[in-house]
């Protein structure tokens, strides 16, 4: 009984969810190899094209092999492993992948990686130092501007540069600049708040 109880503490929920994503993968590709063999054309699909990129994430050079096709979102968070900038919708209408490139926000889930070559990407991993939370940060905790937090990182990366690109003077501007970042917990009226109390503190 002890056993099996310490390896299930070793059991981390990403290895899970990485071992059934993988197991889940196998299911279609099987089943369509067995179907193109049985239809007497090649098993083998479009070959992948991979590249070398080199990309600037958080202040560290990151050298990677990548999947052309692989997106900004994707290679953050599989092969980065910077879970931090969430996928929501993936159609670039929810704003929780929302990082900054070259200082403007981005949604990393539209963005092709190797398109990053070459920028500044800055994730909410690489928003505050180790000892000190962002003014933003510590606005959102403040102000209790979020419940169950899925969409909070992509907010405050957007409330950063709704600050920094100066559409913060008045809640009716800070509704109309953050309206690309949607909370199912409707905590706006909070989020409004803490973006007033932190373009303060940021000189905004």
């Amino acid at each position: 009984m002890s056993d099996d109880h310490d390896r299930f503490d070793n059991f981390s929920r990403r290895t899970l969810m990485k071992g059934g994503a993988a197991g889940a993968a196998m299911l279609p590709m099987g089943a369509r190899a067995q179907s193109m063999s049985a239809g007497g054309a090649s098993a083998t699909g479009p070959s992948v094209q991979r590249i070398e990129v080199s990309l600037d994430i958080n202040g560290q050079r990151r050298d990677l092999t990548i999947d052309t096709r692989s997106t900004l979102l994707d290679v953050l968070r599989h092969e980065l492993e910077l879970t931090g900038s969430k996928k929501g919708c993936d159609h670039g209408q929810c704003g929780a992948c929302t990082v900054h490139v070259d200082g403007q926000r981005t949604l990393s889930c539209l963005t092709l990686a190797a398109q990053a070559e070459g920028t500044k990407v800055v994730t909410i991993e690489g928003l505050s130092d180790e000892d000190n939370l962002h003014p933003m940060q510590r606005a959102f905790v403040e102000n209790d501007a979020f419940q169950c937090g899925y969409c909070t990182p992509g907010q405050i990366m957007s409330g950063v540069a709704c600050i920094t690109e100066g559409h913060a003077g008045s809640d009716a501007e800070i509704r109309e600049y953050m309206s690309g970042n949607l909370c199912r917990c409707a905590a706006y009226p909070n989020i409004v708040a803490a973006v007033k109390q932190a373009r303060t503190e940021m000189g905004g």
